[in-house]
């Protein structure tokens, strides 16, 4: 969680799904954070590609919902990365 509310304040967040993956490809992030009511099958392609690049993966223990308000967003969040840059 405070690794979430750092990446928030430095603007190192990187927000949903497909640029998270694609960040992830690229290496360009170093912890990935899931909400704990992800789609098995993001979770799974995000599982995936974290796995070949070895980037730790944190499950949340709160929902989409939540997240979203963590990251300031009026909407669902189920993916966020921490960007290295």
């Amino acid at each position: 969680m405070e690794e979430l509310k750092k990446g928030l304040k430095e603007g190192k967040l990187i927000i949903g799904t497909k640029r998270t993956i694609k960040s992830v490809r690229k290496d360009e992030v170093s912890k990935v954070f899931l909400a704990n009511n992800c789609p098995e099958m993001i979770k799974e392609d995000i599982l995936h590609y974290c796995k070949i690049t070895d980037i730790p993966v944190e499950t949340l223990s709160f929902d989409c919902g939540e997240l979203g308000n963590v990251c300031k967003k009026p909407f669902y969040v189920s993916v966020v990365g921490i960007s290295k840059v």
